[in-house]
């Protein structure tokens, strides 16, 4: 499905209602070459997926290098890497309103297999990207492979996990969001700045585009793309870093930084693969959303930012965050997504996996008693909505629940507990966290004979697996099992990072608990 330019811009507020609507005139022919930023393609369902590119023959400037006006982009989709049986064609409009991108909802194509695509326009080709369609609708699936990514900071390293990521034939890439990091250009952090960012902290929509462009151009990032589908979700650095709801971290007006707010999620509708249900519109976003996989996986995409309340205060005398005499009160998601959560589990599938952005599963930082540090950004901060959720996969009973996760930059393997006050008993969910890709740059192994990680272990009893170095995860799943690989990279502060298997875990049909090798 193309999306209707007359809608597009009621829905951004462009148009008012009952005006006059005249499609202005094409631009004159792109001489450079337009799809620097490459391509990407998202949110498989049976008959299709969606296909994405931007124009921006000069991507760091000012619109890309783009004439403001509107150009027609040729899109073909075949069931061969040479196109030799295009099975679809169309004609999407790239606008300037939305940074030239476009967005092509694809249908009628054969479930269950990969098909190659790309854009064309004025004698210039895009490069060739591969996504494969999802199996029937509650149909059998033998097997299934989805990557786990995130967290990648332009200024903390490479993009090396993304480059092997790119050979692993995946179905999907699930990404837990941080895709860009808002500081400025220069901004001095204790990690080793190894490439510098490009302007200023983004406010405005020109200046999001321009990050988005910037991280677009690394060519690890692209080929991930290239590779397979994803399923895009956001967390908070996509918008300032630990945002929440309308409230930013400095105590902005909330008025003011819900126009911020809205400039970062239409930057980030116009630089992902997402459908048009995704475009912003009233003042925000619909993010959360399901995709299916057979009768083998229910993905439940997460939305753990938008509708959340402010984050605790941990500190006396602490500004910009509530007050924690409401812990009970905050939640970090509202109560349609908790329902709409709830409704889908669903045992009908045999597994469901449970897609976000912060940790879920108890959690003490071994630093937490020298700094008072205590993970209030994660569902930790909003204990009631952990109840809720553990109330639901306890009522509702669905199949296997695995929930994967981000955001602390760190590998970890543990579990939900039914009760906070008994971690290691009555565990209704295993959560894996996801290392990031490059932020904190090379990071650090965390081995049983430190005793740092002892004392990690003392007091999380509900842990397996703790890790800082960089990389990603591999879920490899059939209806007998679970497994997944966490991949690591050994360095991102140069190109010449190696991949290995951190470690395996494997959850059987059944039970929360996991077991390694």
């Amino acid at each position: 499905m193309q999306l209707d330019r007359r809608r597009m811009l009621a829905s951004l507020g462009l148009l008012g209602a009952g005006a006059a609507f005249a499609r202005p005139a094409f631009a004159q022919p792109l001489r450079d070459y337009p799809f620097t930023l490459g391509v990407a393609a998202g949110d498989p369902w049976p008959n299709g997926f969606v296909i994405w590119t931007r124009l921006a023959p000069q991507p760091l400037q000012k619109g890309g290098g783009m004439p403001h006006a509107v150009f027609p982009v040729a899109w073909e989709v075949a069931d061969d890497e040479r196109f030799r049986n295009v099975v679809r064609k169309g004609t999407a409009d790239a606008a300037p309103e939305l940074g030239h991108s476009v967005h092509v909802e694809l249908t009628g194509l054969e479930p269950a297999r990969p098909y190659w695509y790309r854009f064309l326009i004025d004698g210039h080709a895009s490069p060739i990207g591969r996504a494969r369609t999802a199996p029937p609708a509650m149909g059998a699936v033998e097997r299934l492979r989805i990557g786990v990514a995130g967290c990648q900071n332009y200024e903390h390293g490479f993009y090396t996990a993304y480059q092997y990521m790119a050979g692993e034939d995946l179905d999907a890439i699930f990404h837990y969001g941080d895709y860009i990091y808002e500081g400025a250009a220069g901004k001095r952090s204790e990690v080793p700045v190894v490439r510098e960012h490009v302007g200023p902290e983004p406010e405005r929509i020109d200046d999001y585009r321009l990050r988005y462009a910037l991280y677009k151009l690394d060519p690890d990032l692209q080929a991930a793309h290239a590779s397979t589908a994803f399923m895009m979700t956001f967390d908070d650095h996509e918008v300032d870093n630990n945002w929440a709801g309308d409230h930013d971290q400095d105590g902005t007006d909330p008025a003011k930084f819900l126009v911020r707010r809205f400039s970062a999620l239409q930057a980030w509708y116009e630089n992902l693969p997402v459908r048009a249900a995704q475009l912003p519109r009233n003042g925000g976003i619909q993010m959360y959303r399901r995709l299916d996989y057979g009768k083998l996986l229910r993905v439940h995409l997460l939305d753990t930012r938008q509708y959340r309340d402010d984050q605790l205060c941990d500190k006396a005398g602490e500004r910009n965050c509530r007050d924690p005499r409401g812990l009970e009160q905050g939640k970090i998601m509202d109560d349609r997504e908790h329902q709409w959560l709830r409704d889908g589990l669903d045992s009908a599938f045999n597994w469901n996996l449970i897609a976000q952005q912060v940790v879920v599963m108890p959690y003490a930082y071994r630093e937490e008693e020298a700094t008072g540090k205590l993970g209030l950004d994660s569902w930790r901060g909003y204990p009631e909505s952990r109840r809720r959720l553990v109330k639901a996969i306890e009522e509702k009973k669905p199949a296997n629940v695995i929930i994967a996760t981000g955001d602390v930059h760190q590998n970890m393997v543990g579990y939900v507990p039914a009760r906070d006050e008994e971690p290691d008993r009555n565990q209704v969910a295993t959560e894996f966290v996801c290392t990031s890709i490059s932020s904190l740059g090379d990071g650090q192994d965390v081995k049983p004979r430190n005793a740092d990680w002892r004392s990690l272990v003392a007091q999380n009893p509900n842990m397996l697996l703790v890790n800082g170095q960089r990389g990603y995860h591999v879920f490899t799943i059939t209806e007998g099992s679970w497994r997944t690989d966490i991949m690591k990279v050994d360095k991102v502060s140069d190109h010449t990072g190696r991949l290995s298997r951190l470690a395996s875990f494997t959850v059987e049909p059944g039970s929360a608990l996991a077991s390694q090798g």
